[in-house]
């Protein structure tokens, strides 16, 4: 990988569309208005928008898109002008479009129009054929139905802060359409707007808000992909009791020798359902697993579970990192007896090695039986990887929530708990490969510990029930003289870890989610949990599964008793334009913020109590993966949208008690990992900048901010140093002015800035960083400030 990404063709058009809007965008700041007239009634924004110039299958600038299986897109041979228009058809039921990304002024208002023309459409639930700007529901024309002859549609809308858009001719739209949809003669025209003052600020040090919690910078970690196993965790092996068998189907483990000798046993498995059996002829046998990766003179060690005929013995253990005689170190194993015993292993690479392997094997008669292995550097602390481990404690993290996530509705918290070796490999319940079990809430405990965090346990409301969450939570705070609580001390921890924050459920609205269940039956289940949890540990703080709309309003008017705080979740996707991208995540805290507190006027439950939000998931969630199962690359575009959503966190600090980024290690995580190296991806050194330098006081930003996004706090409650952010999401340098009216501030502060010249930076585990936080001491601070283009600039400054 390069430090940036390589455009295609169709997208540089499209970069260089929106340079030389933004551009005109700078310059139109300060045009006349006889000027920013001349832009009146224009439309040529849409690239081909009757289809004429065709490029294989599709019009230039066009792609289609499908959300699932049955649409038929065609290029017409006709058209309602010129000599073409595309099509979209269904017989079966299809919500599909094509789609075009058009650079535009921002702050501007807008007409989208063009022609439809039908036949036999039938919407269904959808909303028939349209056109409309993806991702904003009311940016769309009127609705084509039936069978009609080429129909004008159009729709006016103000773009805001977008310097992009897709628009799409779309079939169906929120549900499926069947029958056949002409497009042609696309268009937007622009009205008026897009000039702005220059931004201009006043802060209001005596007005403050709601004190920002620290719980808005927690953190989320699932048994998902290469977040926990491959990731925080530091065993080397997949699959390292063998789910799967030897050899076959998805597992890691290849057969070395005659394949017929290496059976799955299933009379006394060591774990799980069943361990391979090596029958011995007097040949090697035994199998290896590959794709390990090692460091020169870097210690391994592990152990090996072994049960066997004595005439087997010695059973030679061997880390291989070369093809070469010699390029490998074995230990080897002898004093095998029927039963399962452990032996330590213990290595030292000689060379570094990307696809270094262990192999197990025996030469000698008889049969022996491998129950379990495992392999880790020798620096692990009690298991983790201290490379990651150093960056979550540069993260700081206040609070971490665990296991789920999707995952914990098939979860069973039981299986986590006694001899690691001994708890059974299950299949992921909600997601891809196998759960080791490695890690259960003894190991997640130890992590808090280590990186000073405070647990969030969520419990299983899908599939499991309310004896299965009240045994989980009698387990990790009952006292050590309670049945819970003597188990939990039979497997090493005497004290009760006194855990405050659990949550019932995960996003039990969803019917992708393991359980799920109508609304009705889920706010008594809810109520069930809650009241039985709160009877066992009155001290705890339970949170509900929350979604705006009208779970939030079914959950809020029947059981805000029953609940200290209710959960949201957003992700948003990649858009065009960089002004577009950033600004998806603070709309989406604010969309949130100002749904409850509608809530808080209109729902007589919470006239007594209000219910603040955890915003448990949040994050951006787009691209290939490249670190595993939803292991995305995040950019320096990603930063500044963060760093905009705690801006936004800041201006609505009087609903947000809590916020977990998701997730932190690899799955759309801030931190990035290799096999051996580790790294903060760009939203990390956001996450880690705020979190140790924001300000917690939230005071009053008034003016004209925009395209800017600027927020400002009081450090502490001390009040001696002012924190300032803006985050600036153009490609432009600006200059914005600052009114603190009588507070007296130093002249000069401590910046803090990342920034770069491509959005598209990005960082790699193991390689120089291209995105840093740069610390600026005696930056330069008055009644004027200038940031760089694509940048985040806090400031520290101290009051005089």
């Amino acid at each position: 990988m390069s430090p940036k990404k390589r455009p295609s063709e169709a997208a540089l058009s499209v970069v260089l569309g929106i340079m030389c809007l933004w551009l005109c965008f700078a310059a139109c700041k300060s045009r006349t208005p006889e000027a920013a007239g001349e832009w009146a009634g224009k439309s040529q924004f849409i690239t081909n928008p009757s289809f004429e110039d065709v490029a294989g299958d599709n019009p230039k600038g066009w792609e289609p898109r499908a959300w699932q299986p049955g649409a038929v897109f065609k290029v017409e041979p006709a058209g309602r002008t010129g000599g073409r228009s595309v099509a979209i058809s269904s017989e079966k039921g299809a919500d599909a479009s094509w789609v075009t990304v058009v650079p535009i002024r921002p702050y501007s208002r807008y007409r989208l129009g063009g022609w439809i023309k039908t036949e036999n459409l039938v919407p269904g639930k959808s909303k028939g054929a349209l056109i409309n700007v993806n991702g904003v529901a009311e940016w769309r024309t009127p609705a084509v139905t039936g069978t009609k002859d080429w129909t004008r549609v159009e729709v006016d809308f103000d773009a805001g802060a977008n310097d992009a858009l897709e628009v799409t001719c779309l079939f169906g739209g929120w549900g499926q359409a069947t029958g056949k949809a002409w497009f042609d003669d696309v268009e937007l025209t622009w009205l008026s707007g897009g000039t702005l003052p220059p931004p201009a600020v006043r802060i209001d040090s005596g007005k403050t808000g709601a004190p920002l919690s620290k719980y808005v910078y927690g953190q989320f970690i699932e048994h998902l992909g290469r977040c926990i196993y491959q990731g925080i965790w530091a065993e080397m092996l997949e699959d390292r009791k063998f789910y799967w068998p030897v050899g076959q189907g998805e597992s890691p483990w290849r057969i070395i020798g005659d394949a017929a000798l290496v059976k799955m046993d299933k009379s006394k498995p060591f774990t799980g359902d069943h361990t391979p059996r090596i029958s011995l002829k007097g040949k090697t046998a035994g199998f290896f697993q590959q794709a390990l990766a090692l460091v020169e003179g870097k210690e391994y060690v592990g152990r090996v579970v072994l049960a066997g005929d004595p005439g087997v013995s010695p059973v030679k253990v061997s880390l291989v990192w070369g093809a070469e005689p010699g390029q490998c170190q074995t230990v080897e194993i002898k004093g095998l007896g029927r039963e399962y015993q452990r032996f330590p292993l213990s290595f030292k690479a000689g060379a570094s090695a990307e696809n270094a392997r262990l192999e197990i094997t025996s030469s000698g008669r008889g049969s022996f039986k491998v129950g379990t292995v495992s392999i880790m550097p020798a620096d692990n602390v009690d298991g983790f990887r201290p490379d990651v481990l150093a960056l979550l404690k540069e993260l700081n993290a206040p609070v971490y929530r665990w296991p789920g996530g999707n995952f914990v509705s098939g979860y069973n918290w039981r299986d986590g708990i006694g001899d690691r070796d001994l708890r059974p490999p299950r299949k992921n319940p909600a997601w891809q490969g196998v759960e080791h079990n490695d890690v259960g809430i003894h190991e997640f405990m130890a992590l808090m510990r280590l990186i000073g965090a405070e647990p969030y346990v969520t419990v299983n409301s899908g599939l499991g029930d309310v004896k299965m969450a009240v045994e989980e939570l009698r387990y990790a705070n009952a006292p050590a003289d309670t049945p819970l609580g003597k188990l939990r001390a039979s497997n090493g921890q005497a004290e009760p870890w006194g855990v405050k924050f659990w949550s019932v459920g995960n996003e039990m609205y969803g019917n992708w989610q393991l359980g799920h269940m109508p609304l009705g039956n889920y706010v008594r289940k809810h109520i069930q949990f809650a009241v039985a949890m709160k009877a066992t540990d009155p001290s705890i703080k339970i949170v509900a599964v929350g979604a705006v709309g009208r779970w939030d309003e079914t959950m809020l008017a029947e059981a805000s008793n029953h609940m200290d705080y209710i959960s949201e979740h957003f992700y948003v996707g990649e858009k065009p334009g960089l002004l577009s991208h950033v600004n998806q995540a603070p709309n989406e805290v604010r969309r949130i913020a100002e749904a409850h507190r509608k809530y808080r006027k209109t729902i007589p439950t919470l006239a007594m109590k209000e219910v603040p939000v955890a915003l448990d998931e949040w994050n951006y969630w787009y691209g290939p993966d490249l670190y595993g199962e939803i292991g995305v690359q995040y950019f320096l575009k990603d930063a500044l949208g963060v760093a905009a959503g705690f801006n936004e966190y800041a201006r609505q600090s009087d609903i947000y008690i809590m916020a977990n980024y998701a997730q932190t290690v690899n799955v759309i995580g801030a931190i990035k990992t290799t096999k051996t190296a580790a790294a903060f991806d760009t939203t990390g050194l956001v996450l880690k900048l705020y979190r140790n330098h924001f300000g917690t006081i939230p005071v009053a930003v008034t003016g004209p901010t925009a395209p800017l996004d600027v927020m400002a706090c009081w450090k502490d409650d001390a009040k001696k140093v002012m924190t300032v952010s803006i985050v600036n999401p153009t490609k432009a340098e600006q200059t914005v002015k600052l009114d603190f009216g009588r507070l007296g501030l130093a002249k000069t502060a401590t910046l803090y800035l990342i920034s770069g010249a491509d959005p598209q930076l990005y960082n790699e585990p193991g390689k120089p960083p291209a995105v840093v936080i740069q610390e600026k001491s005696g930056a330069p601070f008055g009644k004027k400030v200038t940031v760089p283009p694509i940048s985040v600039s806090l400031y520290e400054i101290a009051v005089r």
